[in-house]
């Protein structure tokens, strides 16, 4: 039970602007549980000539342990210059080819190139595995309507809030808290709401990556809707919790339809 003296220990760090956000929480990213949840749905709508073509070029890795890859190595020398391939900004009212482009690429841009070049074949084994991580990874931070961002606020991670009691920060929220709240176990999870029927595959699967873009700024407006003193919980959980079953639904699905026009026959 979370005491009186926490609650207000909490508004005091909001007020007083302590919950500033590290590299490690503007890094998460849907989360290990959020990024292996999409693995593991991915990995139940393929078939087994294709799970194991794909399983054949990740190597060491399985599926379901490749989506946090890009993660993994992000602060690294050798891809410090994929930081910024996991968001994009596109302002309210305004589409992706209005608004401004980063030029260091952004994840739409990422995406489309990426999967380009593994639809063209020719790449090396290595250049291979590296682009399938990036492409199943990215896939899933698409989904998370905060990675989609307004360009205000650094995708929530500037939005503090008392989530649960605890400090925090609204991008932070969304990538680990609301999966945790309910269970850290990817899956239970995957199990829990891999309940698409086939027409919504099939229409999930025929949607653009810009598509996928759209979507989650179609959920930012409840994503943003806060009250006053940032205080959320059990409330606005319950409220949102059906977007990030939707999304990582979506994600997992999406993963596997890009991988079987990329490794499937015909």
């Amino acid at each position: 039970m979370r005491t009186y003296s926490t609650r207000i220990f909490c508004i005091a760090a909001l007020a007083l602007g302590l919950v500033a956000t590290s590299p490690a929480m503007a890094s998460e990213m849907w989360g290990r549980v959020g990024h292996y949840v999409t693995g593991e749905i991915a990995r139940q709508h393929l078939s087994d000539d294709v799970l194991a073509t794909v399983e054949d070029v990740l190597g060491e890795e399985s599926l379901v342990e490749a989506t946090t890859w890009m993660d993994r190595v992000r602060p690294t020398d050798a891809f410090r210059h994929t930081a910024d391939w996991h968001w994009v900004t596109i302002p309210p009212d305004t589409t992706y080819d209005q608004a401004h482009k980063n030029p260091n690429g952004d994840i739409i841009e990422a995406l489309e190139r990426k999967i380009a070049a593994l639809k063209a074949g020719g790449l090396d084994a290595e250049t291979e595995r590296e682009h399938l991580k990036m492409v199943i990874h990215m896939i899933g931070d698409i989904h998370q309507p905060l990675h989609v961002g307004t360009g205000e606020d650094r995708g929530g991670n500037d939005v503090r809030v008392c989530w649960l009691g605890d400090q925090s920060n609204l991008h932070r929220v969304w990538d680990t808290g609301m999966l945790v709240s309910w269970s850290d176990d990817y899956e239970t999870w995957a199990n829990a709401i891999n309940l698409a029927t086939d027409e919504q595959v099939a229409a999930w699967q025929q949607a653009t990556v810009r598509r996928w873009a759209e979507e989650s700024v179609s959920y930012r407006d409840a994503v943003y809707d806060l009250p006053e003193n940032h205080e959320i919980g059990w409330t606005y959980r319950n409220e949102n919790m059906h977007i990030v079953e939707k999304r990582l639904l979506q994600a997992g699905v999406r993963i596997a339809g890009v991988l079987t026009e990329i490794y499937g026959e015909g």
